[in-house]
């Protein structure tokens, strides 16, 4: 078996808000409950695994997201709906926006604990050539 990303533990304030926030946003449902987790199902079948900590605990992380045209679209624009602060680049010196780095969309907002979240339609570098 090839090595693969099951899960990952993301931090939150408050695990329900975290994940309704983040599953909300991408289209996407929570799958179970265990313990302090929250899980929220991502396309490749790795969760994020939301749990509670003190605000205190919690140190902010990058979380980027690889998504199509229309996920992207339908994302942004909950984003503007919900007048969430979002940039155009990851040192929040362009607001209000999103990018269109090596050939496709790219946007920049923090989630409910303050997480650095990213949305792209390509990844970095661009799309392989044929």
């Amino acid at each position: 078996m090839a090595v693969q990303l099951n899960h990952t533990i993301v931090h939150a304030r408050d695990n329900r808000e975290s994940a309704e926030f983040f599953a909300e946003l991408l289209g996407l449902e929570i799958t179970s409950e265990w313990g302090p987790f929250i899980a929220v199902d991502l396309s490749n079948s790795v969760t994020l695994d939301f749990a509670t900590i003190p605000a205190e605990s919690i140190t902010p992380q990058h979380y980027a997201f690889l998504v199509s045209e229309a996920e992207f679209d339908s994302a942004y624009a909950k984003i503007k709906e919900r007048g969430l602060a979002h940039w155009a680049d990851p040192h929040q010196r362009q607001p209000g926006g999103f990018n269109r780095n090596d050939g496709g969309k790219g946007v920049y907002f923090l989630d409910p604990s303050e997480h650095a979240m990213e949305l792209i339609t390509v990844p970095y570098g661009g799309l392989p050539q044929a």
